[in-house]
């Protein structure tokens, strides 16, 4: 583990949790408690840092489990970030002609039309384009427009 590690000179607290991979909380936890060397001072600045020596063995006793208290001391493994998997674009469905799915409507509602009567009937109602419709009110205009053709068709 301290070979794949570069040392610094010092680093604070907090870059020798990360080293360790602790969060600063749980490695403050284990250095009062014994398992983790106390940090040294700076007398200038009073900030605490571990030198290179001390880093070492914060690292031993990661890679040992055991404290310089000689406690035996489990950790939880490491995390491992893992990069999203490169997901599957999904294969793409076939697209549906708007008419077919306005067939498949009307025969939900009970109506039977063929994709060129549905055809002709947006062609009458909308000039042939739905785009921006209420795609509800397209179906119900439609459905009203072939229902009244039909009893047209029948009487006579």
């Amino acid at each position: 583990m301290s070979d794949d590690i570069p040392l610094k000179m010092a680093v604070t607290v907090a870059e020798m949790a990360r080293m360790v991979g602790l969060s600063r909380a749980r490695f403050y936890q284990l250095q009062k408690a014994g398992v983790f060397p106390p940090p040294q001072v700076n007398p200038s600045t009073m900030r605490p840092f571990y030198d290179q020596e001390a880093q070492k063995v914060c690292l031993e006793v990661r890679r040992k489990n055991c404290g310089v208290n000689g406690q035996v001391v489990l950790f939880y493994a490491r995390r491992q970030v893992i990069a999203p998997s490169k997901a599957r674009p999904k294969k793409a469905e076939p697209k549906k002609h708007p008419q077919a799915e306005l067939v498949e409507a009307l025969k939900a509602l009970g109506l039977t039309a063929t994709a060129a009567e549905v055809g002709e009937a947006v062609a009458d109602l909308f000039g042939g384009r739905t785009d921006g419709k209420d795609e509800g009110e397209v179906i119900r205009a439609v459905f009203l427009h072939l229902k009244r053709r039909n009893q047209a068709d029948s009487v006579g």
